[in-house]
């Protein structure tokens, strides 16, 4: 079969919508459509998805990206050698076994209604906050899948019942989406990544198996995980019913991983990834390196069984997309998200007005629960354009913290490494916001043609277990480099020093605003 009749897909599946990419042997999309779903508030700080709902916006995106690309003349259906597989993180399920139902609402990654049992493992382990680190990583917070896994156990009886009859099966969103696609309830594979499992607090770093201790300690039982899988191997095959039926599902990643993967980041580089929030990663290579800076110890990706794991140092930011769409659907400063960019550039600076986005609480590197939103620094001067140019130096301010804790773990700081970042997702094709952050950093920021590499990272991950890409093809980024676009800072260091300084103060005025509500 000629290269041009061999195609892979990817399966994009985030937070507020569902992408299905068809690429062809040179990686280029040749079909794709999305499919934004519900958002579900029911409390202050509680974000909930339908996961039916998920599976449905699933299979109109695969149906839709066919009809596209066959449509422009790609035989799609003879040449789809497999599919991959990507998936909002930390995100928790659990249903039923017998019937396929959910047994509650998707827990989202940013939801905070765990907070008190937070508090109180905090309080009763011997370790406190980071009692888990040095198995998995990751220090107890709302953000992991584990405690939002207790909620639902302590506080829905379907779970708790479902549980103690052995029909419970927990999953994050890549579960979910590769058991119904492998059939459900008639044998579906109840499988997770090394990558999504390393986010739930309860895989065991080194080995990449669940953590023992870790389950007893929380009382969370084994029967009800699913099995754990490198990134890159033939799982199954999807079963009659959906659009591609009988294509081998073949990688599997968590997004930002699959960002990492598409931008073909080595050991020593770096990405950040811009969606709903900003996640920036650092592949360290073989190396476990632990944080002493507020990040996270987690795995890059493991690209099939014999192959050597790639660990990464993350800093996760929870609200970045999101601020824009705040501006959109609660302020009403703008109509479509794409206007920011343009009402942002009718002011030179941000005026002295600070925005600190911390909906529900900060991430990376400060973890504060306690933390809530602030805008700083209004005078009558200040327009709906300073607060939009705000908003996305926000976002650029936030990434400089992260990559700036980077360097001290790393050892960076020290050795005055200078990380080149790559950038990707939605707001990466914002030009302003990409100077502004070249301007914060100090450093050159590179922007790939294609911005979509998460749902890209799933396709090489799937193509390289079917021998469609090497990984050699993969990771030939000097050639990705050649068409990418660079942004160099044009801010000079005093001032750049000056508006840190007082990005520092505006992250201090959140603190302990949460009791307000």
């Amino acid at each position: 079969m000629a290269d041009n009749d061999v195609f892979i897909g990817a399966i994009d599946q985030g937070t507020t919508s569902t992408r299905f990419f068809i690429y062809d042997r040179s990686a280029r999309p040749i079909g794709s459509h999305h499919v934004e779903f519900t958002q579900f508030y029911p409390k202050a700080g509680w974000v909930e998805h339908d996961a039916m709902e998920i599976l449905e916006s699933v299979r109109v995106c695969m149906a839709k990206a066919l009809d596209k690309a066959t449509a422009d003349g790609f035989n799609v259906d003879k040449g789809l050698k497999s599919i991959g597989v990507t998936n909002q993180r930390e995100t928790t399920l659990v249903w039923s076994k017998s019937t396929g139902l959910p047994l509650y609402n998707a827990i989202v990654w940013m939801d905070v209604r765990t907070s008190s049992i937070c508090r109180n493992l905090e309080k009763d382990l011997s370790g406190g906050r980071n009692h888990f680190v040095e198995a998995c990583g990751l220090p107890i917070s709302t953000y992991f899948s584990a405690v939002k896994l207790l909620w639902l156990i302590q506080n829905v009886g379907a779970v708790s019942d479902a549980i103690k009859k052995g029909d419970a099966l927990f999953g994050t969103v890549d579960t979910w989406l590769i058991w119904n696609l492998t059939g459900g309830t008639k044998n579906g594979l109840h499988v997770t990544d090394v990558t999504n499992a390393s986010r739930t607090m309860l895989m065991n770093l080194k080995t990449l198996k669940w953590d023992e201790p870790t389950l007893k300690t929380l009382s969370i039982p084994l029967e009800i995980l699913p099995k754990i899988i490198t990134n890159s191997e033939v799982i199954g095959k999807i079963s009659s019913g959906w659009p591609i039926a009988g294509v081998p599902i073949s990688g599997c990643l968590g997004d930002q991983h699959a960002a990492m993967l598409g931008q073909a980041c080595k050991k020593g580089e770096a990405k950040s990834t811009y969606g709903t929030g900003a996640f920036i990663l650092l592949n360290t290579g073989q190396d476990i390196v632990k944080s002493n800076h507020g990040l996270l110890t987690t795995l890059a990706f493991k690209l099939g069984p014999q192959a050597q794991t790639n660990y990464a140092l993350e800093g996760s930011i929870a609200i970045a997309g999101a601020a824009v769409q705040w501006l959109r659907d609660s302020l009403g400063i703008i109509k479509n998200a794409s206007e920011v960019e343009e009402l942002a550039s009718q002011v030179d600076s941000t005026g002295g007005l600070y925005f600190v986005p911390a909906f529900n609480g900060l991430f990376a590197p400060w973890w504060r629960e306690d933390a809530r939103g602030v805008c700083i620094g209004i005078t009558r001067f200040t327009t709906k354009a300073h607060v939009a140019r705000a908003v996305l130096e926000s976002m650029c301010f936030q990434v400089k913290d992260v990559l700036d804790s980077m360097k001290k773990d790393s050892g960076g700081e020290k050795n005055k490494q200078e990380f080149i970042l790559r950038v990707d997702g939605g707001a990466a094709a914002n030009k302003l916001m990409m100077q502004i952050q070249a301007d914060l950093l100090g450093t050159a920021v590179v922007k790939p043609a294609d911005i979509e590499t998460t749902s890209l990272g799933a396709a090489y991950a799937a193509g390289l277990a079917v021998g469609v890409w090497t990984e050699n093809e993969i990771f030939a980024s000097d050639e990705k480099r050649k068409s990418a676009t660079i942004y160099s800072p044009l801010l000079n260091e005093e001032f750049r020093k000056k508006k840190a300084e007082s990005w520092c103060k505006a992250i201090s005025r959140t603190f302990d605003l949460s009791d307000l509500f």
